[in-house]
């Protein structure tokens, strides 16, 4: 399993063509206490660019947005009853969706561990 990251601070492992998508510890930790988070419904199709939800934390809301074009095909349901999960396990079991990839060639705008990292500083 690979697991992906995009400058807007999401995580996404692969396996075959369905993707699971969270956000980083980074953008927890960034964000503060999450309290309410907005995600579609599964079937819902994307393309890479497009807001796919919003996060809201204590101290301001961000976009969550595709790296990629998809379709849902799982939303975590557990996140609207306990949004703070994405500070306690942002990589974890708070994961946001799953989706299935339409144009896999996609992911190598993605970066690796190394590349994200580098980014954050």
């Amino acid at each position: 399993m690979t697991t992906y990251y995009s400058e807007d601070h999401e995580w996404i492992t692969v396996e075959g063509d369905t993707a699971t998508l969270g956000i980083t510890k980074h953008a927890a930790d960034q964000l503060g206490e999450v309290v309410f988070i907005e995600q579609q419904d599964s079937g819902e199709e994307f393309e890479k660019g497009g807001e796919i939800g919003v996060i809201e934390s204590v101290k301001a809301a961000s976009e969550i947005y595709a790296p990629l074009d998809g379709e849902i095909t799982e939303v975590n349901e557990d996140l609207a009853d306990n949004p703070s999960a994405l500070n306690e396990d942002p990589e974890g079991a708070a994961w946001i969706y799953k989706i299935k990839l339409s144009d896999s060639s996609q992911l190598e705008d993605l970066m690796d561990l190394d590349g994200y990292k580098a980014l954050i500083g």
